[in-house]
């Protein structure tokens, strides 16, 4: 996709780009023009297991080209290796209730939202030769694929990010342990959620993820309204997962209600920083690229 940086998908609004095509096609979109903004290449990996053929592109060295694939069918096919991965990831996705919210019909709800999130991510550690699994969970595990570099993982993620969950609670304490457990050796984790959970439980289940020698990336999703809680003067306020309804008055709360949000994200800013581990809010009015980059960031200070 030729784009100029001013119009580079990754940079559009999120909600006007996901209305222009399935979500395999909005995400190649986003990581086309991600990629087009970073300025950089893959790093290249050797090993002496094959996994595939993918064609060659400028910079590939040339003593992988399959000369015969060139001979017969006049195609430029270099091959590729499993352990030609420079990493192994797993992605965590919460589907719960919770993430199914949005406040503003302009704006995609944040399970949405994390869900292209997370196709441009998996899609992105492919062609930069990671290889990436999936863990979907509300509040039993969804979705649970091992993490593979090949090309046809892609559409393995985007199949099960189509399917079903929106169980009440959330088990992100489960999610995590199956994620790190599937990363075989020292890899990178990357938590999606609204983080509407047990944090003490979360906490815990993160240390042993990084006691096996795995980075964690958190991208906290959060609706804008959220944050600067947007709503009518009157309104009956509602937990999706626990069903406890609250009638108020939006001004007698705002300014508590602000105060909370502010303290519980500093807070686990610093629990999560004691960890090592790297935390980021994303708002849903972000452009996808945002937290494309934070995640990429932490996969590039990994060893």
């Amino acid at each position: 996709m030729e784009t100029s940086s001013a119009t580079r998908a990754d940079l559009i609004d999120p909600a006007q780009l996901a209305t222009l095509g399935r979500m395999e096609i909005v995400a190649k979109w986003v990581v086309d023009g991600f990629l087009q903004g970073l300025h950089r290449s893959p790093r290249k990996g050797f090993s002496v297991e094959f996994a595939e053929f993918r064609p060659y592109q400028p910079g590939d060295d040339l003593r992988y080209i399959d000369w015969k694939i060139v001979a017969r069918a006049d195609k430029w096919m270099v091959k590729q290796f499993e352990e030609e991965t420079n990493m192994r990831a797993a992605i965590v996705l919460d589907v719960s209730d919770s993430m199914h919210w949005t406040g503003a019909p302009t704006r995609l709800t944040k399970l949405a939202y994390a869900e292209q999130i997370v196709a441009s991510l998996a899609l992105l550690l492919i062609r930069q030769k990671d290889a990436v699994g999936l863990v979907r969970y509300d509040d039993s595990l969804r979705s649970v694929i091992p993490p593979k570099a090949r090309n046809v993982q892609f559409r393995r993620i985007i199949k099960a990010l189509e399917d079903g969950g929106s169980g009440k609670d959330s088990d992100m304490s489960a999610a995590l342990l199956q994620a790190g457990k599937l990363v075989s050796r020292p890899g990178l984790v990357v938590l999606v959620s609204d983080l509407l959970v047990d944090e003490e439980a979360t906490l815990n289940a993160i240390k042993v993820v990084r006691a096996g020698g795995h980075g964690v990336t958190v991208l906290h999703i959060m609706d804008p309204s959220e944050r600067d809680f947007d709503v009518s003067p009157e309104a009956i306020f509602v937990d999706p997962e626990q069903n406890v309804a609250l009638p108020a008055t939006a001004a007698e709360v705002r300014e508590a209600y602000r105060s909370t949000v502010e303290h519980a994200i500093a807070e686990w800013r610093s629990k999560l920083a004691a960890l090592g581990v790297g935390y980021e809010v994303v708002f849903t009015d972000s452009p996808f690229g945002v937290p494309l980059r934070r995640a990429f960031a932490s996969r590039q200070r990994l060893p």
